[in-house]
């Protein structure tokens, strides 16, 4: 151990903030990324199976999804630009269901954010243009995507949108729906 730092987020249980050691001189940088020791001993035992990377403009705001039947853990970061990543509790039982909590994810502070199964996800990007890479547990599954309206008043994510940018949400980002009919539906 000693080659990350990780840090509890809040009082959401199971959530975790890794910042790597950064070794760096005049000739740039080296970080371990993911090092399954290292995040054992953190209690971070997964086995990743899937890594995904995506690429997006300043304004586009990615989620909240969630997998309905496979769900997956994830570790996520950002390898170029800035993002304000959020992850909402949904795991059936928690003290803290329905909470959420957002961190800063940029190249330059070279966090990962891991996010348990049964939480929904999304990030809104805050650089011109934000490069996104994360590590998941399941693969992925056609029609297994489910989601939460980003703006529901009852999760109250506090987006830290940017004066004169506008959204940009796909299609499907503006249609899901509420956590109320979430709830609803799934009997949490």
């Amino acid at each position: 151990m000693g080659k990350i730092q990780v840090e509890t987020c809040g009082d959401i249980e199971g959530l975790k903030v890794i910042t790597p050691a950064v070794y760096g001189d005049k000739r740039g940088y080296f970080m371990e990324t993911y090092n399954y020791n290292d995040f054992k001993a953190a209690g971070i035992d997964c086995e990743f199976v899937q890594d995904n990377q995506s690429s997006s403009t300043r304004g586009v705001l990615r989620g909240l999804h969630f997998q309905i039947n496979y769900p997956q853990d994830k570790l996520v970061r950002v390898v170029r630009g800035k993002v304000f990543d959020v992850a909402v509790d949904l795991r059936k039982g928690s003290k803290t269901y329905g909470k959420w909590f957002g961190v800063l994810l940029s190249e330059d502070n070279k966090k990962q954010f891991f996010i348990p199964k049964d939480f929904a996800h999304g990030f809104l990007v805050l650089s011109d243009e934000a490069e996104f890479c994360y590590k998941v547990t399941d693969f992925y599954h056609p029609n297994d995507e489910g989601g939460l309206a980003y703006n529901d008043p009852d999760i109250g994510v506090d987006w830290p949108f940017e004066e004169g940018v506008e959204l940009n949400l796909s299609d499907k980002d503006t249609k899901w729906g509420s956590f109320k009919e979430y709830t609803e539906k799934y009997k949490k």
